[in-house]
């Protein structure tokens, strides 16, 4: 029994289980989100967006090769490298897609206004004397 014990002691060279209060104990309370968490939102979906168009390029790119190389040498080694290049990007493509979708902020009816609320000067509140 006295063996059961020391391995859970808290010392500082031990390990505690992961439980709510030692979570909260920790800086973090159990079920609350960083306030990073918006940022990095929003910078995912930036960074799909603009790869997204990259890989519409690349498809775009590989199809104009695909159509070239099949004019030229069909059956050839190189129009099938071109149809494994324009698969692949196709494939990310779908995605990068997919992901985004999933991604998507639901609408909520109300314009979302970021910067602070404007007031006019001339409705500042004094403290009463």
């Amino acid at each position: 029994m006295a063996r059961e014990a020391a391995k859970w002691s808290t010392g500082p060279s031990m390990k505690s289980p992961a439980t709510p209060m030692a979570i909260a104990h920790r800086g973090t309370r159990a079920g609350m989100a960083p306030k990073t968490e918006p940022i990095q939102f929003l910078r995912a979906v930036r960074q799909l967006r603009r790869i997204r168009s990259f890989y519409a390029a690349a498809i775009v790119l590989w199809t104009g090769t695909t159509a070239w190389t099949g004019w030229q040498a069909p059956g050839s080694r190189q129009m099938w490298v071109s149809v494994l290049l324009l698969a692949v990007f196709t494939v990310l493509l779908v995605t990068a897609s997919l992901a985004l979708r999933r991604l998507a902020v639901p609408i909520t009816g109300r314009p979302v206004h970021h910067a602070a609320p404007h007031k006019l000067p001339s409705t500042r509140r004094h403290a009463h004397a």
